[in-house]
């Protein structure tokens, strides 16, 4: 395997899905810039359930991994039967998820808020925010799923088009549901522009309309891929290819749980340091979450490609794969980090027009660009494991990461201390640090001298 096109075929796979995550990221920039010129509180009331979505979808995500490294390694195998077996089995998967997610979801709506500590005269508007939002759950659950079972078969192009779509949606969907009706200037002209003025309220109606038109187009591109179609494959249980899938997604979904549960308690801990703090913690997390893409993107192709290695039983193509995704993380996240210190204030400004807000976000923002490449390490080598099947690992050192760095440091600082948002975000800086040490340390060498099971 040449170095030169091994390269290009990991940036081959890797760029649709970072561009597909920026356009995901966009929709959080959208709804949070159009809502920031509501004021404070309605910027406060739309993130202050944010972490509640990542707790959630990363369960979800958690299910398609195990689908993932089974389809990856039958492809690898050359057993496009197998893979299309389990394409009908993620199917099934899809339906019962997103039943079973769309009732806790919707049936917890009212309590989110209160749990996340948010303040009393905006927990009503946040909780119907999160109501609509949920309620297309199953078209969510298709998207997630659906998504990962296209990168599997190395189709990474389908899944960033929809997404070009899905934003398209959103973004004119906001413009109208947002604001009232009003007119704008366009060439010297005035143009009179349509709007039900619903606030915050229209973001979510906005959003979930989007993410329903995603499910259904997400859903028609798996049933006619040339591959894994799975429309000639019954879509009722089969123990045979569940339960391996089940097997890879079930720590990965204990682990995704648990860190993001962790940042429900995380969030709610910041929530209750008042509402600046809320907005900006916020503010930043959206601006942080597009300089995480180049890591994310590469882990996506990383899984996939270390997958298709195992399924030919080729380890030292596997060695190689570990050590240029590596390298080329690295690099990517040193840009994406000098990037976002260099230009964290006018992106900041972008969110808020609150000085407070924007002097924290910028501040938290800086300390968190410098960590990005030690980030970018673990994210690269977790996904690895995953494509390999390999999910113990990465469940034990986020869970300690989590809880026992992240969490209690927070607690200790803010309810011992009495420090404030950039004591918090130091906890979570310290997170990321003993993650790239562990992953890089113990797993990466797990990678190099051991066989897959």
């Amino acid at each position: 395997m040449k170095t030169n096109n091994t390269a290009k075929t990991i940036l081959k796979l890797a760029w649709p899905t970072m561009l597909e995550q920026l356009m995901q990221t966009v929709i959080q920039y959208v709804d949070i810039i159009m809502v920031g010129a509501l004021g404070t509180q309605a910027t406060a009331a739309v993130g202050a359930t944010t972490t509640v979505n990542w707790l959630v979808f990363s369960c979800i995500s958690a299910i398609s991994i195990g689908f993932l490294s089974y389809i990856a390694k039958a492809l690898g195998a050359k057993d496009t039967k197998r893979a299309q077996k389990a394409s009908a089995q993620a199917v099934f998967i899809t339906l019962i998820s997103g039943v079973v997610f769309t009732a806790l979801t919707l049936g917890l709506s009212k309590f989110v808020p209160l749990w996340m500590q948010v303040e009393k005269d905006i927990q009503g508007i946040a909780s119907r925010y999160f109501f609509i939002l949920y309620t297309p759950m199953l078209f969510r659950c298709a998207t997630t799923i659906f998504s990962t079972v296209l990168r599997a078969a190395g189709d990474t192009k389908t899944p960033m088009k929809i997404g070009a779509l899905v934003n398209l949606i959103n973004i004119v969907l906001n413009f109208i549901f947002i604001y009232p009706t009003r007119n704008i200037i366009v060439f010297n002209n005035s143009v009179k522009i349509l709007g039900l003025g619903l606030g915050v309220e229209g973001a979510a109606l906005a959003s979930a309309t989007a993410f329903l038109a995603g499910g259904v187009l997400t859903t028609i591109a798996l049933y006619k891929h040339p591959v894994i179609s799975p429309k000639n494959e019954t879509i009722l249980p089969d123990k045979k290819i569940l339960l391996p899938c089940l097997k890879v997604a079930l720590p990965n979904m204990l682990q995704r749980f648990a860190t993001s549960f962790g940042y429900v308690i995380f969030a709610s801990m910041i929530n209750s340091l008042g509402e600046v703090s809320t907005a900006a913690h916020t503010v930043a997390n959206t601006v942080e979450s597009l300089f995480y893409i180049p890591g994310y993107g590469m882990q996506a192709a990383a899984a996939t490609l270390s997958g298709n290695a195992v399924g030919e039983g080729n380890y030292e193509k596997l060695q190689k794969l570990t050590k240029q995704f590596t390298v080329i993380e690295i690099i990517l996240m040193i840009i994406s980090g000098g990037l976002l210190f260099v230009s964290a204030p006018p992106i900041v400004s972008l969110f808020t027009q609150d000085e407070g807000v924007k002097l924290l976000g910028v501040t938290v923002l800086r300390m968190v660009a410098i960590s990005e490449p030690f980030f970018g390490v673990a994210i690269i080598i977790e996904g690895i494991l995953q494509g390999m099947g390999k999910t113990m690992e990465p469940f034990i050192y986020n869970i300690i990461g989590m809880w026992g760095i992240r969490i209690l440091g927070t607690f200790i600082c803010t309810q011992f201390f009495s420090l404030k948002l950039v004591s918090a975000w130091g906890c979570m800086i310290a997170h990321n640090l003993f993650l790239c040490i562990m992953f890089f340390v113990f797993s990466r060498g797990k990678i190099m001298k051991e066989k897959a099971e």
